[in-house]
């Protein structure tokens, strides 16, 4: 009994390798794994202002490239200039009153831990193509 088992298990194996071999295309029309796509490699659009939100508390785009920024435990590189100490000497706007909440409502001294990874919110503007037409219409 267990030897059809295995070879029901071994033949299903092997039917998913093959359709996972198969080319799975993108949106753009080639292999997800091309990395000679220039949208993917495109530099991020640094805009000076920043850009403009399409919704009350939407999180800010990042108008200049962060590929060079560290974000670990033991430091924020985007603090270096947007920390309420330093934002006016580098002529940046200052992170949000929100960023030293917790989750309990208690204001923090520091940035709050829930606050501190800054790419799980903000993301860098790249002078991509859109993939699909966007019609989203601000108010």
């Amino acid at each position: 009994m267990q030897r059809p088992i295995a070879s029901l298990l071994a033949g299903v194996a092997l039917l998913a390798a093959n359709v996972c071999a198969e080319e799975v295309s993108s949106l753009r029309g080639h292999a997800v794994t091309d990395d000679s796509d220039t949208a993917l490699n495109k530099q991020t659009l640094a805009l000076p202002g920043g850009f403009a939100v399409a919704w009350e508390e939407q999180p800010p785009m990042i108008p200049h490239p962060i590929d060079k920024y560290s974000v670990d435990l033991r430091q924020n590189g985007c603090l270096k200039c947007h920390s309420p100490a330093t934002y006016e000497a580098n002529k940046a706007p200052v992170i949000a009153d929100s960023h030293f909440f917790d989750r309990d409502g208690n204001r923090t001294q520091k940035v709050a831990a829930r606050r501190y990874f800054c790419t799980q919110c903000h993301a860098p503007q790249a002078g991509a193509m859109p993939l699909v037409e966007n019609v989203f219409q601000t108010r």
